[in-house]
């Protein structure tokens, strides 16, 4: 699969078979938890068949079923954008294995995860990850005008950025970002007002690059 692929496959899912992660793809997460770990200064740690965290059964939107395995999500505080970008990474190369993923804020048991958070550190969120009952849903986008700046010499690898970007996860499916071009290929990506919108857009922005292309532009 290339990362177009990738990308387009990636639904969040919340129910899932109850089927173990073979020890062969556990072992290539925690390898790449363990590099992303080093580059980003976070403290990722991927958790499998410890089924209490998802155990809540909330009868609402966010409920899980048979959630079995997570990966969990601390690091440094103030390092919201920093949490989106790698974490995503995460989410992306579990897709790539064959594996469903689903971003989660609120809807588990913080109280059994958040003792893994050390002084200094925070628990920001977990990512729940196994075999899903099916692939997920597509969600609608907004249109690419409401979230970047365009216009008829706006370059195409900007728009495929931004296209990217409308393929990311984010927080009840808000889309609060917003992309603009300036002079020298310089690139500001600006998180709205909204629940989760630093982490959003840690996500939003390794999407962009995965679209764009990094050799393409710079970052403001």
């Amino acid at each position: 699969m290339d990362i177009w692929e990738i990308m387009r496959a990636r639904h969040s899912v919340r129910s899932y078979k109850g089927r173990p992660i073979e020890e062969e793809k556990a072992q290539a997460l925690r390898k790449a938890i363990e590099e992303l770990n080093a580059e980003s200064g976070l403290r990722m740690i991927l958790y499998t068949e410890e089924p209490e965290a998802f155990a809540a059964n909330k009868p609402h939107y966010g409920a899980f079923k048979n959630c079995r395995n997570y990966i969990a999500l601390t690091g440094p505080k103030g390092k919201d954008e920093a949490i989106g970008y790698y974490g995503e990474r995460l989410v992306l190369a579990a897709q790539e294995m064959g594996l469903n993923t689903c971003w989660v804020a609120g809807t588990y048991k913080k109280g059994k995860v958040a003792s893994v958070a050390r002084e200094g550190e925070k628990l920001y969120s977990v990512i729940a990850i196994g075999y899903g009952e099916d692939q997920g849903s597509e969600h609608r986008s907004k249109p690419a005008a409401r979230v970047a700046e365009l216009s008829d010499d706006t370059p195409e690898w900007f728009r495929r950025g931004v296209e990217a970007a409308l393929l990311a996860p984010t927080a009840i499916n808000q889309q609060q970002f917003f992309f603009r071009i300036t002079e020298g290929n310089t690139v500001s990506a600006r998180a709205k007002l909204g629940f989760y919108s630093g982490v959003d857009l840690g996500i939003v922005k390794l999407h962009f690059e995965l679209g764009a292309g990094k050799e393409n532009f710079k970052w403001e």
